[in-house]
């Protein structure tokens, strides 16, 4: 067994020695909060006892929420958004430039550009990147759907607002080359560090990317 191996195995003893220092049901609490993203065991540990700190009414009303959300929350049948309509809240404004489509990963990137309050034109999720390594290929993703809505509503211009990394480039460039025969194609500036992910960019270096944006040749 290699180093890493060992080092695995030690730290899922060493966890579960701690969780079993837990009554079961704080325990069984604590692993399901350390499943979610960017929990760690001491975060998941924390978490766990605020909530057992809570008054009853607002444990329901939190797990009432969480049951809700996961039953009415869907996407939005035109751009793929998080939607509890069949057609989401963006879609229907009709303030909104509707022929102009930026195009994101997923709809953690449609709310940070939201939050610059600067792009007044629609989305499409596109929900993930083109990543051989992972298994992804661009027949996974919501593409040929935006081709076919470009194509329907007589898009001027798709803004591909596509993490700046080889993944979102490869997805960049695929996408440009299917659009170009019916819009103008264009990305937005690299005032992103290269790697880094929209959703932890700050508004006025979104803006500046929004404003920036270069054709795709």
């Amino acid at each position: 067994m290699g180093i890493k191996a060992e080092c695995c195995l030690d730290f899922y003893y060493m966890h579960h020695r701690t969780l079993s220092r837990f009554t079961r049901p704080l325990a069984r609490l604590i692993d399901h909060l350390e499943r979610l993203p960017g929990v760690g065991p001491r975060t998941a540990q924390r978490l766990a006892l605020h909530l057992l700190r809570q008054p009853e009414e607002y444990i329901l009303n939190f797990a009432n929420a969480l049951i809700d959300a996961h039953k009415q929350v869907g996407q939005c049948q035109r751009c793929f958004h998080l939607s509890a309509e069949p057609i989401c809240d963006i879609c229907r404004n009709t303030s909104r430039q509707t022929d102009l489509i930026c195009v994101v990963a997923d709809s953690r990137d449609l709310l940070a550009l939201e939050r610059t309050r600067e792009y007044k034109g629609l989305y499409h999720v596109i929900e993930g990147l083109i990543s051989p390594m992972d298994g992804i290929g661009p027949e996974m993703l919501q593409i040929n759907s935006l081709v076919e809505r470009v194509n329907r509503e007589d898009t001027k211009e798709v803004i591909l607002a596509l993490t700046p990394s080889v993944e979102g480039d490869t997805t960049s460039l695929y996408i440009a080359r299917l659009l170009k025969p019916f819009t103008h194609v264009s990305r937005i500036a690299y005032g992103l560090p290269v790697g880094s992910e929209l959703e932890y960019a700050d508004e006025v270096t979104l803006s500046r990317a929004l404003e920036g944006r270069q054709a795709i040749n």
